[in-house]
């Protein structure tokens, strides 16, 4: 049984594939036009038309899975990953101190988790100069 699945993957999975980017491109079209010409006065477009947005968009933004560990375009992940490799064991916790701090989120940008200071008051313009 278990041959015959594996046979069978072969002839499968490229009628999924086809059968995904069919249904995809269909959704791009409704969607395309039933908002954007009303929106931003543009033409409607062909069903060829959205499979090809589509495939652009995919080939621009990328394949890769998102997440919170896996985002981002395949390139961005291998330069950080070189990045990375070069960074001694310090720097990395550095890294990623100030990463934790910068990100955006319900929890980072707006102080959530961020140690409690006490409140400063603002220096004036004239400190500045």
């Amino acid at each position: 049984m278990r041959k015959i699945f594996y046979k069978g993957r072969f002839i499968f999975v490229p009628i999924i594939a086809a059968a995904f980017l069919t249904i995809i491109s269909f959704i791009v079209m409704q969607l395309w036009n039933n908002l954007l010409p009303d929106i931003l006065h543009v033409s409607t477009i062909t069903f060829w038309q959205a499979m090809g947005i589509f495939i652009l968009c995919k080939i621009l933004f990328g394949f890769g899975r998102g997440g919170r560990f896996g985002g981002g375009t395949p390139w961005m992940r291998n330069r950080m990953a070189e990045k990375f490799k070069n960074m001694s064991p310090e720097d990395r916790e550095k890294f990623r101190e100030q990463f934790s701090r910068h990100r955006c989120g319900p929890r980072g940008r707006w102080g959530w988790d961020e140690p409690k200071t006490e409140d400063k008051a603002m220096p004036s313009s004239e400190e500045n100069l």
